[in-house]
């Protein structure tokens, strides 16, 4: 019984390992990019690196560690059931309680994993990534600073600067334009030549001015309006943002505090959020055991699938047992259940599901069928020995015997051909993987999208179809990011089990050389990367507009029209070289009728930033006979140094030199996964002449001709790795395309956040994973053995 306690063991624990880290990397991929790009903006160690991985994981496992039960007690005992290995142990006296009494050893351990991490670890880096956060955000805001890009992340400023430059323990400035939004109607602005940044205590940065001027109005007497000048001037900035930034968790504040916090804040007015997280920490955990009662039984009575059916099997188990969760939680929170039953109704449910099961196994009512060698043989290669010509035979006998009967004048087969048999049997492999592990993939995802939104979903008492037509809509979002990774371990798979079953040799000894046979499957995957361009580019933009409307209406907010009228700074245009620059301030803007709100102009001298002008109007519209702006109840300020010049108040007053039409206001703030590559272009052209930061979006606009291309490129890096997997099974294919996965993602991730700060050219951060990738698995495979 030990052997069989040990192999039960082994089989259970190899496949809730890989399960695990695949379902870890599924969620934890979500933050990787925002996590690197926080990170590669210049003044993060890599200590720093490995420190907000370290710290983020945690919460990530909360949710994974019963998954990784799950997925290793179906997959595991699915796999020995197929090959009738239970079969033939319980007919050896092994019943259905030792089944359960072997494999709780690994839940009890999980269980016991998990605790210790919802308890005690997840908060502990629940607040330490916070703290991390703004030490790195502080480090990073002079970094972060674009030239001719308004920066509003420093806490009641809004900054603009022409030029930036990199210096020792510092960054320099020139030509910068600061407003204090302290008193929104009426901001105080300084304009220098240049600044000098360091970095201050405290959570704050040191703006050292030369060279510039302050103005200050009064917002109750705007005949008050003071100037001072200055050679020198040090001005300390807060870096906290409008919006703090959070990573992970939705609840980060929350998951920060400590079991003992948690237990004292109980009787407060919101004590019962505090004891649905208590709850939450220990039924989480807990659920390792619950599913382990259900998995058990599931897994012993899948025969005819083996790990298909198992892995089918964890997807909906996984949705069913979230769906009670998220449900009961929503109800709890709503004080429509006690916090305790709404936390573990997903508990409750399952363990009763679970005693039944498997009082039903024990009671025989699921009999054993088949014996315990009817399925040992592999039922793919079965299939091949009956259908394929000799030539292709799987056995090494049958391949040595055919060379010894071929007469001399024998050649091999050079038949170039396309499809032949074998083709057509290499594709469908691959199809029917790919199809598998991307329709579960896709579920999953759609799984915890819909965790997330189900107390709003109750909240706001959203129709059952508004959730689904906003979740059929985002599963085109869903399929063009998983399919270059279902590429991938689709073609590690389909090598893997040629070369496993000798299928490969076979081929090899009739002619057929290796680059012969990867064809289909490169044909497959270019064909998959010109139909994921076309469907990136046609089918998705639309797609992802309308789900990100229905998320809006999901969430209670209004619904969205993707146009932002409220945008309150932007540079004018400069047509011809020596023209003073403008930028214009205002409060509201109705694109309708073209009418401005506290709308003010300043403009400043040709080839230095001091402000020549100032112009306010209480309000301005559009004159479409003249095509000029009128503007009413205001007044213009001439400034020469630091005097006033001129100064004229107006009722109604034209500028003609004033040129931008309203058009030029109505800038639509939309994602670049809502626009088609010319779309995107051509609303990067028009950001970029109003001084808003495109660099992002130029990277986005690479990547969307980059990204197509890596799923024939992880095709062809993963040809070598397929082959020397030999006989270690589709586990070691699993395996490796989770590291290969990994290892894309933080690369591509790494390059796209460089992009994102200016480190990289647009260009090269779009496409150096595909190079670096596609030359790798070039390399490797015009070393392997043809």
């Amino acid at each position: 019984m030990r052997i069989l306690t040990r192999y039960i063991l082994r089989e259970v624990l190899s496949h809730a390992v890989l399960g695990g880290v695949l379902f870890t990397f599924v969620l934890f991929m979500r933050d990787l990019g925002r996590i690197l790009e926080l990170l590669v903006r210049g003044s993060a160690s890599l200590h720093s690196v490995m420190l907000v991985f370290f710290y983020t994981l945690p919460t990530t496992l909360i949710l994974t560690i019963p998954m990784t039960v799950l997925v290793g007690i179906l997959l595991g005992l699915s796999r020995l059931s197929a090959d009738s290995e239970v079969t033939a142990m319980r007919a050896a006296g092994f019943g259905v309680m030792q089944f359960v009494g072997v494999v709780s050893y690994a839940a009890v351990a999980a269980l016991l994993v998990g605790l210790f991490n919802s308890m005690y670890v997840a908060p502990k880096s629940a607040a330490a990534l916070l703290r991390l956060e703004s030490s790195l955000k502080t480090q990073q805001a002079s970094f972060e600073v674009q030239p001719r890009v308004f920066y509003e992340d420093f806490k009641n400023y809004v900054l603009y600067v022409q030029d930036t430059r990199p210096a020792q323990g510092a960054t320099l400035w020139r030509h910068v334009f600061l407003a204090d939004l302290t008193e929104p109607a009426a901001p105080s602005i300084t304009t220098a030549e240049q600044a000098v940044v360091v970095p201050g205590p405290s959570a704050s940065l040191r703006l050292h001015f030369r060279d510039g001027s302050k103005h200050e109005i009064s917002p109750k007497d705007p005949n008050q309006y003071d100037i001072s000048t200055f050679t020198e001037t040090d001005t300390p900035i807060q870096t906290g943002a409008q919006e703090d930034l959070k990573l992970g968790h939705a609840d980060t504040p929350l998951v920060a505090m400590s079991f003992a916090e948690l237990w004292h804040r109980r009787f407060e007015p919101q004590g019962r959020v505090y004891m649905i997280e208590l709850h939450k920490r220990i039924s989480y955990p807990v659920a390792c055991i619950v599913l382990m009662l259900v998995g058990v039984p599931l897994g012993l009575s899948s025969r005819r699938g083996g790990k298909s059916t198992g892995f089918v099997l964890t997807v909906a188990l996984v949705f069913v047992y979230y769906f009670f969760s998220s449900v009961g939680v929503a109800m709890a929170k709503q004080g429509k259940l006690p916090a305790g039953i709404g936390v573990w109704i997903a508990n409750i449910v399952f363990s009763i599901v679970g005693f039944l099961l498997l009082r039903q196994m024990a009671r025989g009512d699921v009999g054993m069928r088949g014996t315990a060698l009817v399925r040992a043989l592999s039922p793919v290669g079965l299939w091949v020995e009956r259908r394929l010509p000799a030539r292709f035979r799987s056995s090494n006998a049958a391949a040595q015997a055919a060379k010894r009967e071929r007469p001399a004048s024998y050649r091999p087969l050079r038949n170039n051909r396309f499809p032949l048999i074998f083709d057509d049997y290499v594709m469908r492999q691959f199809l029917s993987t790919f199809a598998l592990v991307l329709v579960s993939f896709v579920a999953i995802s759609i799984i915890f999208n819909f965790f997330e939104l189900i107390g709003d979903i109750f909240r706001n008492r959203t129709p059952l179809i508004t959730v689904g037509d906003y979740l059929l809509n985002l599963i085109p979002y869903m399929l063009y990011n998983l399919t270059p990774l279902c590429a991938l371990l689709g073609v590690l798979v389909t090598l893997g089990s040629l070369s496993r079953t000798s299928e490969l040799t076979a081929m090899k000894a009739s002619g057929v050389s290796l680059y012969r046979l990867i064809a289909p499957l490169l044909l497959i995957a270019s064909i998959l990367a010109v139909g994921l361009y076309a469907f990136g580019d046609f089918y998705l933009p639309n797609a992802n507009r309308r789900q990100e409307s229905l998320r809006s209406e999901i969430k209670g907010k209004p619904a969205q029209t993707f146009l932002r009228p409220d945008r309150k700074w932007i540079s004018g245009q400069q047509d011809t070289v020596g023209e003073p620059a403008r930028i214009f301030y205002y409060q509201f803007f109705d694109p309708d009728k073209n009418v401005f709100a506290n709308l003010t102009v300043f403009e400043f001298q040709p080839g230095s930033f001091h402000l020549s002008r100032r112009i306010f109007a209480s309000s301005a519209h559009w004159e479409q006979k003249t095509q000029q702006w009128v503007l009413e109840s205001g007044w213009e300020r001439d400034f020469q140094g630091e005097a006033i010049s001129d100064y004229k108040p107006f009722a109604l007053s034209v500028f003609p030199e004033i040129r931008e039409q309203p058009s030029y206001f109505k800038k639509e703030t939309r994602q670049s996964q809502e626009m088609s590559f010319g779309e995107l272009d051509k609303y990067i052209t028009d950001l970029q002449q109003s001084g808003f930061d495109t660099m992002r979006l130029r990277v986005q606009l690479n990547r969307k001709l980059a990204y197509p291309l890596i799923t024939l490129v992880m095709a062809i890096f993963a040809v070598p790795f397929a082959l020397t997997m030999g006989k270690r099974g589709s586990l070691a294919g699993i395996a490796t395309a989770i590291g290969m996965a990994v290892a894309y993602t933080v690369i591509a991730s790494v390059f796209e956040a460089m992009g994102n700060v200016n480190a990289l050219p647009p260009m090269l951060a779009a496409w150096s994973p595909d190079l670096l990738f596609g030359m790798a698995g070039g390399y490797l495979l015009l070393k392997a053995q043809t």
